[in-house]
């Protein structure tokens, strides 16, 4: 068992189609690309759900996971987010957590934003977690093909003027799927008209979070030491998340991360937890 066949298990959309167009092994090399930059990280995520006015869970959880791995390797974090996001996770992380509000504003000025971001705080590495990406129109359309840029703030510019970036999507329309984006068009259960931005690697998996505890995963292996949160700590966290405001667009449990119940969702930690047990990794 591989770290790439656990995050694409149970693929309910049928992104795991776009897995013989990736290398085999890539979520682990987005992982080396992480640990060899791991000195000062961007860790972009929030996705607005317009029909309920609100952050989807998918997201933040992945990114609050990758942040503590990164910081238990001495690692200086940044969350990027827009304002829509940046409260719930302040509740949820406490006051000490470094988030940075990205604008929701006109092209010109987040690319000038995103510049005087990079140049005033030096990232080695940006990741971006279940963040829209804008189509080729620059325009960002939600699953359903809605229009929804003027709740979604312009942090592609970001990864625009980085060597150094990792994308993690379930859908299609994520920041990194633009470098399938011809390949994403061809397959029926993805988006439409699909992201644009492309990023240096790029990690595919059946929920976005499960991509980000792939990355956990693979960086425990290369640092030799169990970095990845228990199944438990997940589930306060989207807890934390929801109570503060984040939603779930499908029907399922109020604690569900896209259309996974969370004993559902747990399993993906479950069974990373015994892949890295299984690699004799130490916890």
């Amino acid at each position: 068992m591989f770290i790439e066949n656990i995050i694409l298990s149970r693929d309910r959309r049928g992104v795991s189609t776009l897995k013989t167009h990736l290398a085999p092994d890539f979520c682990q090399d987005a992982a080396k690309l992480i640990y060899d930059n791991r000195r000062t990280a961007f860790i972009v995520t929030g996705f607005y759900i317009m029909a309920k006015g609100a952050p989807e869970t998918d997201g933040p959880p992945g990114a609050i996971a990758l942040g503590k791995a990164l910081e238990a390797m001495g690692c200086d974090v940044y969350y990027v987010t827009d304002k829509h996001a940046k409260s719930i996770m302040e509740t949820v992380m406490g006051q000490g957590a470094r988030i940075v509000d990205f604008p929701i504003t006109d092209h010109r000025t987040s690319r000038r934003f995103a510049r005087d971001l990079l140049l005033d705080l030096c990232p080695s590495v940006l990741v971006s977690i279940e963040r829209c990406s804008f189509t080729k129109d620059r325009v960002y359309l939600n699953r359903q093909g809605k229009d929804i840029s003027e709740f979604t703030a312009k942090v592609d510019y970001l990864f625009l003027q980085h060597e150094n970036t990792v994308g993690i999507g379930d859908g299609g329309n994520e920041i990194g799927m633009g470098k399938l984006a011809d390949e994403v068009a061809k397959v029926s259960t993805l988006a439409k008209d699909p992201a644009r931005t492309a990023t240096t690697k790029l990690v595919i998996a059946s929920v976005s979070n499960w991509g980000a505890y792939g990355l956990v995963a693979g960086l425990s292996m290369l640092h030799g030491k169990n970095l990845l949160m228990s199944a438990q700590e997940e589930k306060d966290i989207i807890k934390g998340l929801v109570d503060s405001g984040a939603t779930e667009p499908s029907n399922t449990p109020k604690y569900g991360v896209d259309s996974f119940s969370p004993e559902e969702n747990s399993q993906t930690i479950l069974e990373l937890h015994r892949f890295l047990d299984a690699n004799r990794v130490p916890r």
